[in-house]
């Protein structure tokens, strides 16, 4: 990937919410199936287009945060789209591993066959969580 000035045209073109973020939806570029949902700020996009290692922005720890730093769950960005109104980005990546913190490769793994039915796993059981991540680290 090249450097990007963030007051490039791709970057203008994305209509970011009041509180600065837009929603991303992440795709495996060669299968499409459909992984995740996360937000994404103007830094994070600039950043993912800059270094071709997706980063997104945790609403819970107020900071960037890049997908596979502590897990290893790595995301590579392939390509990067707008949606017709420019206010949501499909993100076409190459990812290692599992996409969802629960061990499962997708985050859509419920499904509800009606309004008033319960949702059911279609999905792969998640995985253990040391299998994932390694052992726990007793003195945290």
């Amino acid at each position: 990937m090249t450097d990007v000035d963030p007051a490039t045209p791709a970057l203008d073109a994305i209509r970011f919410t009041a509180e600065g973020l837009v929603p991303a939806i992440a795709q495996q570029h060669d299968t499409g199936e459909v992984l995740m949902m996360a937000w994404m700020t103007r830094e994070t996009v600039d950043e993912t287009l800059r270094t071709g290692r997706v980063c997104y922005f945790s609403r819970s720890r107020g900071r960037p945060w890049r997908k596979g730093e502590t897990s290893g769950q790595v995301q590579t960005l392939k390509a990067l789209r707008l949606d017709c109104d420019g206010d949501a980005l499909l993100l076409l990546v190459d990812q290692v591993g599992v996409a969802c913190h629960t061990g499962r490769r997708s985050c859509f793994y419920l499904q509800a066959e009606t309004p008033d039915a319960a949702l059911t796993v279609i999905a792969a059981p998640e995985a253990d969580p040391e299998t994932l991540y390694g052992p726990k680290d007793a003195s945290s």
